[in-house]
């Protein structure tokens, strides 16, 4: 996407999508360069990992239960490969749905309300993790880590703003980050970070 010269984004990662009154959402947590020996075995075996993709299942199930009735876990932390620039990444998610009423349209703002921010941007408990973030990093994000999407009356979807590059007056700003845990290990979440970072060509 991009916006009137002022940035563009790139994201993997789909925030919610609504089609034929059924609500879907795809968390992303767990990445591993795919060259790493036994990428795939390594990256679901991770306890770490583990542990912080159940977390995300866990709050998104939670949240689409916020709006929604019948809410499941489709799948669960399947592998996905993404390109990212000269990399391919193996990147872990879940497919988690719900049903909506059937006049969801007439209430799509309360939805969106009710759904962020991301869950898979905040972490949880999601009041508690953004008083952190906005404390610890003293400056406003602007549209970095929102949503943007298109809705067209009949259906929806929508994606994280997680890869960013943002103009200023002289210069453009690469922004682009991960969630962390107490079980976080610095060098490794650090080199994830990096292998996240690139250029679509």
């Amino acid at each position: 996407m991009y916006f009137q010269d002022k940035f563009t984004v790139f994201s993997p990662e789909r925030f919610i999508k609504i089609e034929n009154n059924i609500i879907t959402t795809y968390p992303m947590k767990g990445t591993i360069d795919a060259l790493v020996p036994n990428a795939k075995e390594k990256i679901l075996a991770n306890e770490k990992e583990q542990a912080e993709h159940n977390m995300v299942v866990d709050l998104l199930r939670n949240d689409l239960s916020i709006v929604a009735n019948k809410v499941q876990v489709n799948k669960f932390r399947y592998v996905n490969e993404i390109v990212a620039g000269s990399k391919t990444l193996l990147q872990v998610s879940s497919e988690i749905s719900g049903i909506l009423e059937y006049n969801w349209q007439s209430k799509i703002g309360d939805i969106l309300l009710s759904l962020l921010p991301a869950g898979s941007i905040s972490g949880t408990p999601k009041k508690t993790t953004i008083e952190i973030i906005k404390t610890v990093e003293g400056y406003q994000r602007g549209f970095f880590t929102g949503v943007f999407g298109y809705f067209d009356g009949n259906k929806l979807d929508s994606a994280i703003m997680i890869r960013f590059i943002e103009k200023t007056d002289d210069q453009l700003i690469y922004k682009s980050g991960g969630g962390i845990t107490i079980d976080s290990d610095l060098e490794t979440e650090y080199q994830e970070m990096l292998d996240k970072v690139y250029i679509p060509i």
